[in-house]
């Protein structure tokens, strides 16, 4: 398979002088396109970090980020703020849903960033995305009157909406209980098999991790463990 993201030597430093901190060593990583992988490690091991590089919300110290065979580490902050809304999918622990709209305007938002209105088109993906998570029923809910659990598929789809390549999932069920757990992650299987979509999720959570294809363990800022199952 095409691998459809390739760190080459990724360090991170943060600070200078006395006062630096090195949070990662030398990452090489390649991820093949359509694949299902989990990044796990304690806290502090450098997995965010790691995440937030893959996701171009940070840039690394030195080395190379390349995403669908383009350098992304020296692009343009509006270069790059136009690749992630187009390439890639973000669902944090967090929802961080608009409180005001509902659920069907949420996942709208990152479509209406670079468009004034929905085209009959996006609505239908919308609509076709809540029925695949299953918010049917409560698609027209403000966020605050859902679930927690129906918040998270919200973010999900709302990280779809653009058809994204990839899609980076921080502790995405970190606040959600085991049996929500279990749905949300069989969800996300569902989405990366309909459609394609690659995954990378940090979890603490082994248990989900052996769920992935592909398991990278981060400790002290190197790649420990990388097994393929």
């Amino acid at each position: 398979m095409d691998n459809i993201l390739e760190l080459k030597n990724i360090n991170k430093i943060y600070g200078n002088g006395e006062f630096k901190t090195q949070v990662l060593y030398d990452v090489n990583l390649n991820i093949e396109k359509g694949s299902f992988n989990s990044i796990i490690g304690e806290s502090g091991s450098g997995k965010s970090t790691l995440l937030n590089i893959i996701g171009t919300l940070d840039k690394p110290t030195s080395g190379e980020v390349h995403i669908n065979n383009i350098r992304t580490d020296s692009m343009k902050r509006a270069e790059l703020a136009d690749l992630r809304n187009q390439t890639l999918g973000f669902i944090f622990q967090f929802h961080y849903l608009l409180p005001e709209f509902t659920a069907f305007e949420n996942i709208l938002i990152p479509y209406l960033m670079k468009n004034s209105k929905p085209s009959k088109e996006i609505v239908e993906r919308a609509n076709e995305l809540i029925e695949l998570v299953g918010l049917t029923k409560v698609k027209n809910n403000l966020a605050t009157k859902m679930s927690g659990g129906q918040q998270q598929r919200t973010a999900i789809a709302r990280a779809l909406i653009n058809n994204p390549a990839i899609i980076l999932a921080d502790e995405p069920t970190g606040n959600l209980d085991s049996d929500t757990t279990e749905k949300i992650y069989t969800l996300l299987r569902k989405v990366n098999e309909s459609f394609g979509t690659t995954f990378i999720i940090i979890t603490h959570d082994r248990r989900i991790a052996e769920k992935a294809d592909r398991n990278i363990e981060i400790k002290d800022g190197r790649i420990n463990i990388d097994i393929l199952r």
